[in-house]
């Protein structure tokens, strides 16, 4: 770990602290060799104040259960009929798995508890089909859970419900992380499982709205990985029921946990919801941030030098795009009193791991819109190497460079960059 590593994960401590993640393991991700690893992990979320609920699943357990006593089952995930003997077989699964998690954060001098606290009903009769042990989440004690965790104990939650008469019900463990994180009005859901986040069309989405992903899930659920239409369908509810945001990562990479939680980048897929990506005026608290974003591209002439100072002074002119809280994007927008028709367009740099997301664009329609609004007729925009994005994608045309304001021409022809200029109607 580098000293930069550390920066980078101390600007997370005063947003998370206190927070509660409601992270759920799939029975895969318990089987594998990594699961020690993970339970290291999330020691560190303890460490760093992070509340942690768990949620563990146990499909691939009671399917190996089943092999082993030569017993079929009814349903391996919680989602069709559980009989008698499947039910059986889950709570005998459900036993050995808590007892791995129980025993591993034992290991790493954290305090946790196997609770009760997932008060369940039959889910009764679907279409003419019993689904007899299959159950629904009624009600979560959250008082318990919040009891819990203001001990500092981590509650291990099985897939395992109990109606009101004490009887024993299977539950999918995707709907009751869901449930548990919206009853403690958790920050965020982690699902942990054996694929790499969200594939639709065998393609990795690194994040994702819910308006687009409940559109997929309408219209062509196909498009989405089967191992991970359960999780996608669970996530849109989360984030209809208030909760900020769900990432699905795998479970099995070293780190995945802790550099999804801690980066940027992540290595998953997150969902938002539709106000979660937002573009918002900068503020003095930025500027470090901003002058680290475009430094790169500064030292590369790609953009006008600006020192943080500079950058402070004009940081009125800034907005930025940011994801999970992060900036990964910016621009500025300038006005001129001797030519109030003109307003210019500069600054604008996204981060490389965010390219070919749209983020390019929506900060120069946000601009655009910007300077529409008060009373600009043209938006110019220099540039020395990315002139082909402003016209092949923004509306942009090549222009001379008398239509810059006075002020702004006289700049343009002391610093000796020759830079294209570029001029969008804002009709």
């Amino acid at each position: 770990m580098k000293p930069s590593d550390l920066r980078g994960i101390l600007k997370y401590i005063p947003r998370f602290r206190n927070q509660i993640f409601v992270i759920s393991l799939d029975g895969a991700v318990i089987a594998d060799d990594n699961l020690s690893n993970l339970l290291v992990d999330i020691a560190v979320l303890r460490s760093l104040s992070i509340k942690v609920v768990l949620v563990h699943g146990i499909s691939v357990q009671l399917e190996e259960l089943s092999q082993v006593r030569q017993e079929s089952i009814s349903n391996a995930d919680g989602t069709g009929i559980t009989n008698a003997a499947t039910l059986d077989l889950a709570v005998r699964a459900s036993s050995r798995v808590s007892h791995l998690i129980l025993e591993g954060l034992t290991q790493n001098n954290l305090k946790c508890a196997i609770t009760n606290a997932i008060r369940s009903l039959p889910m009764g009769v679907i279409k003419g089909v019993d689904h007899e042990f299959t159950g629904k989440v009624d009600r979560i004690e959250k008082d318990t859970l919040h009891h819990l965790l203001a001990a500092n104990i981590i509650p291990i939650i099985q897939p395992i419900g109990f109606d009101p008469e004490g009887r024993t019900l299977r539950i999918n463990s995707d709907l009751l992380a869901v449930k548990v994180a919206t009853a403690l009005d958790a920050t965020k859901i982690l699902f942990l499982s054996n694929q790499p986040g969200l594939l639709i069309d065998q393609v990795l989405q690194r994040d994702l709205s819910v308006k687009v992903l409940r559109q997929v899930l309408s219209s062509a659920p196909e498009r989405i990985a089967p191992a991970s239409l359960s999780k996608a369908t669970h996530a849109v509810k989360a984030i209809e029921a208030g909760i900020p945001r769900v990432q699905m990562i795998d479970g099995r990479l070293y780190d995945s946990l802790l550099n999804e939680v801690f980066s940027s980048d992540g290595v998953g897929t997150l969902i938002y919801g539709n106000d979660y990506q937002q573009i918002r005026p900068a503020t003095r608290s930025d500027v470090r941030f901003i002058h680290s974003l475009i430094r790169g591209a500064i030292e590369r002439d790609e953009l006008l030098h600006r020192t943080p100072e500079l950058i402070e002074e004009n940081i009125e002119q800034f907005f930025v795009f940011e994801i999970d809280e992060n900036i990964v994007a910016c621009v500025t927008l300038r006005f001129y009193e001797e030519q109030p028709g003109v307003a210019e367009l500069g600054s604008l740099y996204v981060m490389p791991f965010h390219h070919k997301r749209g983020i390019g664009r929506k900060m120069v329609k946000f601009a655009a819109l910007q300077a529409r609004e008060r009373g600009a007729k043209q938006l110019v925009a220099l540039s020395t190497q990315n002139s082909t994005f402003f016209t092949s994608a923004c509306g942009f045309e090549e222009s001379e460079k008398n239509v810059l304001p006075a002020s702004r021409l006289a700049i343009y022809e002391s610093n000796g960059r020759n830079a294209k200029v570029l001029v969008r109607p804002l009709a």
